[in-house]
Order: C-alpha cells, then structure tokens, then sequence
C-alpha cells in the first residue's frame, strides 16, 4: 500500500514558545485507518489541523519537518494549491458540529457550497447530489432536510451531515477529529459503523483522533500514541494493546473504568422515593390562548435511593435522563410523589423547597459553561454557603478550603479563575461547589463525558473516595456505560420518556431484560455479552 499522508520529524509552536509537536513522524497507507491518540494537550488535534494549514499562519511555526500528501510538502504549498487539497483530496470532520455548521444557512446551502467550489456544481445538478448524499449517510428523508437549520438536528444526525460534507468530493483521506465525542452509544456506533462502510465504498484512508480506547482497539489498525507533543509509540493496534512498551501507553490501556462499584451495605436507610413522575413540555400553543399541545418528556416514573448509593440513569439523548435530575430539584415543573426521608417534597413552592436544595445539588455536564467566568474559584464554590446563610466568612472560608482538599485541589487554587484550569479540574471545582453544602444527595450530569480516559478514571475514583467518606447518594446520569457500570449500584433505562428497565446494576449489566438495553450495551464497545448472543462485527475499519 502507498503512502497517502506523511509526517517527517514534524516540529510547532506557536511564537517562540516551547513546541507542542516535537519530531513527530508517522504514516497513514492507502485504505487503512490510522488513530492518533493521548490526553488532552498531547498535540492530536494541532497535529491534524496542521495537514491542511487550518492554523493561524501568523501564531504558528514549524521549525523542522514536513506533511508529505502523496510526496507533496503541504507546509510548502501556496494558498491556491492548499484550496485544491482541502475538501476534495483531504477533507476533515471537526469534533463539536454544533460550532462548525453555519447556523444561518440550511444543510442544502452547506453541502452544495462544497461542491460548487470543487466541482463547480449548481443548480438541480447540486441538490440532486446533496439528496444523495444524506441518504448515503442515513439521512432520513434526505429530500425533506434540504431547507433544515442545524439546531433543527440532533447530535447524531449533525455529525451525519459533517460527514456528508466531508465525503461530497469522495477524497483519499478523511481526518476524523474525536467524531464521536458526547453522542449516545447507540449513535456513535452508528457513526462508527458508518465510517466503516462509506470507507470500503471509496478506498479511502482515514486519520482517527480520538481519546477513546474502546474505539481505537475496535475500528484502528494502526495506533499512534502521544504524550505531551511526542510521539512515544506506534504500532498495529493489537500489539499495541496487548504488549505496550511505553509507561504512557500502559497508563492509558490502565485508565479504563473499573466493572464494579463499590459494596453497599443493604441496611441502609431509604432517602429518596420518587413514585409516578411526570414532566410534559408545551410545544403547541396560541399566541394569547393556552397551551394546546403538550410533549410528554418523563412519563410515570418510580425510582428509590438508599444513603450511600448511586442510581444509574441511561438512555438516548431526549429520553428524559437530565429532565428527571432537573424535576427532582424543581428547576423544572413536574407532577408526582417525592419524598425525602418519608416527608413530601413535591408540593412545595420555590420559596419552601429552598432549605432542601442544600441537601440535593447539581453537578453540571459542562463545567466551563456552569462556573461564572468572573468569580474566582473561591467565591464559586462559596456562593452556595453566603446563599443559605451559613456561618460567618471566616468559617466559610475553612468550609471552601476543606471542600477543595477533598476533591483533591490546592486551597490556594481558589484566589484563581475557572479559564486556568484543566477540564478535570473544572469538573472537581464544579464537584466542591456542591460539597461544599455537605449534601444528601448529589444529582451528575454527565460529569465525564468530554473528559479523557485517564481524568474520567481521577473522577469516578473521587466520586467513589467522597461517597465512602460522606455517604452520599448519586443520582448518575450517563451514556457511558463503562462509567455508570463503575459506579452504579442501581440502574434505570429510559426509552422515550419510560422507564423499560429496572433493578440491580450488576444484574442488568450481566443480563439485560429488554432489547432495547442490549441494544445499547452492544453498542458500548466495552461490552463483552455471553457467547450464545449475537452481536454486530466489530471488526476494524480496513480489515
């Protein structure tokens, strides 16, 4: 197989920094997928977007090394050439779709943009293309989607239409920068799957960025391990996996979730009682007159949680999992039974249920996005305590530096601000702020699910030490079921809304009760289901 692309002792960095890519050096052959992987900041991703010069040309430098396309310097190629390059003969999908449509232009706009500046394409000739296109990638009703905005899509089918665009010119080489990242299991398999099939239809080759192992070891050949913008192994993934010759390597093949929480003790007292939730949301209304139509989002939910344990709570995206957290903490309005210790909650206003929201917090999914850009660290997880009227600043400040020694960061951390901080360490920031309260109960929002592998593992480790520690109880909302399966004790499935399965964590994982749940852990690539089962091929892209 010959070269498509080459990195030959690649060095960057931005100004006179110290370089973020040092001597890096690797190739991806025709038809074969190769994964770049590390931690956050190991330099994947300028890597890649270095291949078609997507950089800021006055920020960056390259002293040493070339990107070799087909035997084509690209870091020495004009402004002219690299439009040719980019889209047709390499072309990339962008981690978060979201931030990469255009949302003022309909996905037609979008997809025929490519082809008029590659194909000169337009007119009927273009749509009948952008139709095939989103059918080629499980568009449904391709036709029906040409005047739809992106925030019209969900996750799954906006990264459907990245790849479309990606593929509109069918190019030798895909980069495919973390294309997975926070969709559902069900739907980066499909993704994945996708990936899989439109590769073997074109010959392409593809550049796999991704901090996900699960996914390198099912859908790579090759892997490229980075640390810290250095190459420090590669290999054929399966050598690579099973006999790892660098430390870094074997820390991250370590970083994997553990398969059990740890024991509860069955005498636990029961905390919460949740029986019959309902949460609809209006879709239909006049303009002066009442609502007419109503979407029902939590339907008929029962659930009870014990001191000391954690709840699992999983299901697609719009199947009511953070609508129940939300619920449960009246940020949204629902009808149904809740009781905390045997007393009734669900009846009391805003004002009356105030005293009861230090015993029941939030963790959000995002942690930059939730934590005030303009507080220090310390007034943040602070806030809460000048909320509720609790004790005098000096006593305060004790409860502040307490709550970030126990998730594991430097009191003098909070004199700074949350843009001077890991992901991780936002997220521990965000887990204080609600410890801080010495909570009951502990509602998580997807806390792990932008996180690498090996902070995910710090995270759910903190979770486990501050469980033991304070007995808290957790609702864990997740579509990691690596991670819930680390954690939780007990498992809720939703499907639309409803509860389809229930019951011991441990047990579902081992045997779930419905299709719908094996379905979704077939499709969590850690999933290992018994023999008799029949599973999808989870062969690798290129074999």
């Amino acid at each position: 197989m010959g070269s498509v692309l080459r990195f030959d002792d690649l060095t960057l960095r931005f100004g006179n920094n110290a370089p973020v890519v040092n001597g890096l050096s690797f190739e991806v052959r025709e038809g074969e997928t190769v994964a770049l992987v590390g931690e956050s900041g190991s330099g994947k991703s300028v890597s890649a977007l270095s291949v078609l010069r997507l950089l800021d040309e006055h920020l960056i430098d390259y002293p040493t090394g070339s990107i070799l396309y087909r035997g084509e310097d690209l870091l020495q190629a004009g402004e002219r050439r690299l439009r040719q390059v980019r889209g047709r003969a390499i072309s990339m999908i962008f981690q978060e779709p979201m931030t990469s449509l255009n949302p003022l232009h309909t996905v037609e706009k979008q997809i025929s943009e490519v082809l008029a500046v590659h194909k000169g394409m337009r007119g009927e000739k273009a749509r009948n293309r952008v139709i095939e296109l989103l059918e080629l990638v499980g568009i449904p009703d391709p036709r029906e989607r040409l005047k739809t905005y992106p925030h019209q899509l969900s996750g799954g089918q906006k990264q459907r239409v990245m790849i479309a665009m990606a593929l509109a010119n069918e190019p030798d080489l895909l980069i495919a920068d973390e294309p997975t990242t926070a969709l559902d299991v069900t739907v980066q398999k499909q993704v994945l799957e996708l990936l899989k099939s439109l590769q073997k239809r074109f010959g392409m080759a593809i550049l796999l960025i991704t901090h996900d192992l699960s996914i390198v070891r099912h859908y790579a050949r090759r892997v490229v391990v980075m640390e810290n913008g250095a190459m420090v192994e590669q290999g054929e993934t399966h050598q690579v996996f099973t006999s790892p010759s660098h430390p870094y390597t074997r820390k991250l093949l370590d970083s994997e979730p553990p398969e059990h929480p740890p024991e509860l003790d069955q005498g636990n007292e029961e905390l919460l009682r949740v029986e019959d939730l309902n949460v609809r949301f209006p879709v239909g209304k006049s303009l002066f007159g009442p609502t007419r139509r109503w979407f029902p989002a939590v339907q008929d939910v029962s659930f009870r949680l014990r001191r000391g344990e954690t709840l699992g709570i999983v299901g697609e995206s719009g199947s009511g999992k953070t609508t129940i957290g939300h619920a449960l903490l009246k940020l949204t309005e629902g009808q149904g039974r809740v009781e905390f210790l045997g007393e009734r909650i669900d009846h009391l206003n805003q004002g009356e249920f105030r005293p009861w929201r230090r015993r029941m917090q939030l963790v959000f999914q995002d942690p930059f996005g939730s934590l005030s850009p303009r507080m220090s660290v310390g007034d943040i997880v602070r806030e809460g305590l000048e909320v509720h009227g609790s004790e005098d600043r000096k006593s305060q400040e004790q409860r502040v530096i307490r709550a970030l020694q126990d998730v594991g960061l430097d009191p003098e951390a909070r004199h700074r601000y949350p843009h001077e901080f890991s992901g991780g360490q936002r997220q521990r920031i965000a887990i204080a702020r609600a410890l801080v309260l010495q909570p009951d109960i502990i509602v998580l929002d997807e806390p792990t699910s932008a996180l690498d592998r090996t902070v995910q593992k710090q995270v759910i480790e903190l979770l486990q030490r501050l469980q033991a520690r304070y007995r808290l109880s957790y609702l864990f909302i997740s579509h990691d079921l690596a991670v819930v399966r680390a954690l939780s004790h007990q498992l809720l499935v939703l499907r639309g809304g409803k509860v389809i399965e229930s019951g011991a964590a441990e047990a579902i994982f081992r045997s779930p009760g419905t299709d719908y749940t094996r379905e979704l852990l077939t499709a969590a690539l850690f999933y290992r289901p018994p023999a008799t089962e029949q599973v999808a091929d989870l062969r690798p892209l290129d074999r």
